[in-house]
């Protein structure tokens, strides 16, 4: 099937997951279930799930990782590269625009009120992904009962180390509850390691670099690299780190300019991680406007960057790796905890966007649309917009 795409038609639909992909990584999943396995099927539900469950446990931005899985799947490391590009720089140039509009937004008063159904919106996405993927993998009471276990786990722990956590014990319960004998064997392994090589370069020459030199673009490079290689969970874990780091500690921007930016970016498509643009742009805006336009784009290269080097590393081990049944075994658990995990984001979703009447109906005009497969996914997100604009 992949010698029959052509890597145009599949760019895209990467350009439409992106324009309508808004509410954070889980949302994202449904936008990829709707248009890269319901619409085009680029990839199997299976697959989706494989791909969220292993970029759930590497840092990086996990849906990014994964839509550049796919690219990765259906043309190899240039098309994952181009995935990149197309999914991520339509987001980042609108953020690095809005580092140079704080004080325009301020000055107006715009009201934000048009976004209040995207996150209802958002919520009817992530259900419907989860109810697909959970209906590919959910085969038994034990699964059931895995599924359940992490909607409560997670809905009441929101720390980071409980994601990888729940993933990991997914697999070992799956594994232990198997009858199936002779599940190890050997495989023969070809790590591409010039990636992992170039991501640990980075890494230690970046901070050589910092220490030996002084350069604001060189400091911005550094820092969001070690956001994106440190950071285990997307765009909304990492920004306490960001608030301490450019508010806090440098004062690169004041409170108010900083969750301003977050604000914006909750209402606009795309990655989450982008809000790193806005975070550079407003933290070299002390020179010329082309110096600030640098460190935007800079910014979000850097913090992209690592987790895309990881995920290069990985996948070609983990097409390998699944060829031994123990791996496969496991496995099943582990995309099973997966889409629990995607359940439970839209429950805590659902819960700071209100638990009224009209974002219940908003939910369930949304999953009616989406499973109805007649109205595509951003014509969704429009008509949320306009009700928000209109009622």
């Amino acid at each position: 099937m992949q010698e029959k795409i052509k890597w145009s038609t599949f760019l895209k639909d990467v350009l439409i997951c992106s324009l309508g992909a808004y509410g954070g990584p889980e949302a994202h999943y449904g936008v990829f279930t709707e248009r890269m396995i319901t619409k085009k099927q680029y990839i199997t539900e299976e697959e989706l799930g494989e791909y969220i469950a292993l970029t759930s446990i590497l840092p990086g931005p996990s849906s990014t990782q994964t839509i550049i899985s796919i690219g990765y799947k259906v043309g190899g490391p240039v098309l994952g590269f181009l995935t990149l590009l197309v999914w991520a720089l339509p987001i980042v140039l609108v953020m690095t625009g809005l580092s140079f509009m704080y004080q325009f937004f301020i000055n107006q008063d715009i009201s934000t009120e048009i976004l209040r159904y995207i996150g209802p919106m958002a919520v009817g996405f992530i259900g419907v992904a989860a109810y697909r993927i959970g209906r590919k993998v959910i085969r038994n009471y034990l699964h059931i009962v895995l599924f359940v276990l992490a909607i409560v786990v997670t809905f009441v722990y929101r720390n980071v180390w409980v994601f990888p956590s729940l993933l990991l014990f997914g697999g070992i319960v799956s594994l232990i509850s198997s009858k199936e004998e002779d599940v190890w064997h050997k495989v023969s392994l070809k790590p591409p390691y010039q990636y992992l090589i170039i991501f640990g370069v980075f890494a230690f020459g970046l901070l050589l670099g910092v220490v030996l030199f002084d350069g604001m673009l060189l400091w911005l490079f550094e820092r969001f690299y070690r956001y994106g290689y440190l950071i285990i969970g997307g765009g909304q874990v990492v920004v306490p780190y960001m608030y301490t780091d450019l508010v806090e500690v440098n004062m690169f921007m004041s409170s108010e300019e900083f969750l301003t930016g977050f604000g914006l970016v909750q209402g606009l498509p795309g990655p989450m991680f982008s809000f790193s643009a806005y975070a550079g742009g407003m933290a070299a805006r002390e020179g010329t406007a082309l110096f600030q336009i640098v460190g935007g784009l800079l910014s979000a290269f850097a913090i992209f960057l690592p987790g895309v080097l990881l995920i290069y590393f990985v996948l070609p081990v983990w097409e390998q790796l699944k060829a031994i049944k123990g791996l496969k075994i496991a496995l099943k658990g582990i995309t099973v905890v997966a889409a629990g995990l995607i359940a439970s984001a839209g429950i805590v979703l659902m819960r700071e966007s209100g638990l009224s009447l009209e974002n219940f109906i908003v939910v369930i005009v949304t999953i009616t649309l989406l499973l109805s497969k007649k109205v595509p996914a951003p014509i969704i997100v429009v008509l949320a917009l306009l009700a928000g604009a209109l009622i």
